[in-house]
């Protein structure tokens, strides 16, 4: 029973579903010599993660303290922050003037079409101040 039981935590393990209690089974079974024959392939693995959880880093890592280059970093955003704000605030002027002149041109146009009408308008009162003046000027 012990055997099918150790397939199913196989099985388990390979599908990364298995408890830390059930790892340790594993391990334990596998550190053993009473292997099943058709196991044997995953003794090595065991074994080998067994060596390797023993193994450790001797050598000194000397850490070399990092320039920190921030203070460039605070002048490049700042120059790009100035640079914007100027570039920008030229550019809403222009599209303000751009939009003033469009403005404008409408007004202008407007005013244009109506005083066009308003002289099609005295055109017809010179003709009747003509046509009233032949008339007093005939009495």
């Amino acid at each position: 029973m012990e055997l099918h039981n150790i397939e199913k935590l196989v099985e388990k393990y390979l599908d990364a579903t298995t408890t830390v209690t059930e790892e340790e089974t594993l391990r334990n079974y596998f550190l053993n010599s009473n292997v099943a024959p058709h196991l044997k392939e995953y003794a090595t693995m065991f074994q080998y993660f067994s060596i390797a959880k023993e193994e450790q880093f001797t050598k000194h890592v000397p850490l070399k303290p990092r320039k920190s280059n921030y203070k460039w970093l605070y002048i490049a955003a700042a120059a790009v922050l100035i640079f914007g704000i100027y570039f920008g605030n030229d550019y809403r002027e222009q599209k303000q003037a751009e939009y003033v002149l469009n403005e404008t041109e409408k007004a202008f146009n407007l005013i244009a079409k109506n005083l066009s009408k308003g002289t099609e308008k005295i055109a017809y009162l010179r003709k009747l101040e003509e046509t009233t003046n032949k008339i007093y000027i005939n009495d």
